[in-house]
């Protein structure tokens, strides 16, 4: 018997881990995850947009309009950022960062500091956007390759159920 040809590819498996990492969030507009990935196709850290810790998610605001205060902008923590802050220690230079969603200007900050070398994104849908414009400045500026992947299958399914283990 030979091996099967049906399984999915290394940028799959991991854009497939940020996007699952994306339903943990609890914003009721937007849900991006992120998986940062080793040169060994070693797992780092994961992270998805939400409150900081001990921020309840009833107690701040999750509107897109109104006051700077009165919506999530000021609290939410990015899921890029989120998944550098959960990072357990490991060096984070030379890394790969899976993200659903283009980074912005502050989450490429922390990327260029954190030394992440490569982004691998599917959307970039606020491309016009001055933070984003900002943002590929210097992640560009540094070094920081970015890969819009495309071809990827349309889509995974998870079955929890045991006859299917």
């Amino acid at each position: 018997m030979s091996k099967r040809n049906d399984y999915i590819s290394w940028d799959e498996y991991f854009m497939g881990i940020a996007l699952l990492s994306a339903m943990r969030s609890k914003d009721p507009n937007t849900q991006v995850g992120a998986c940062i990935v080793n040169n060994n196709n070693k797992i780092m850290s994961v992270g998805y947009n939400g409150f900081p810790i001990g921020c309840s998610d009833d107690d701040f605001p999750w509107e897109k309009n109104g006051s700077s205060n009165e919506t999530k902008y000021p609290y939410v923590c990015h899921a890029e950022l989120n998944a550098i802050l959960n990072n357990a220690g490991g060096d984070l230079h030379g890394c790969k960062l899976y993200v659903g969603l283009f980074p912005c200007n502050e989450c490429a900050k922390a990327i260029i500091q954190s030394g992440i070398k490569e982004i691998l994104y599917i959307s970039d849908k606020y491309a016009s956007l001055d933070s984003t414009i900002a943002s590929k400045r210097m992640l560009e500026a540094a070094g920081v390759k970015l890969t819009k992947l495309e071809n990827l299958c349309d889509k995974l399914i998870i079955d929890f159920r045991e006859n299917n283990v």
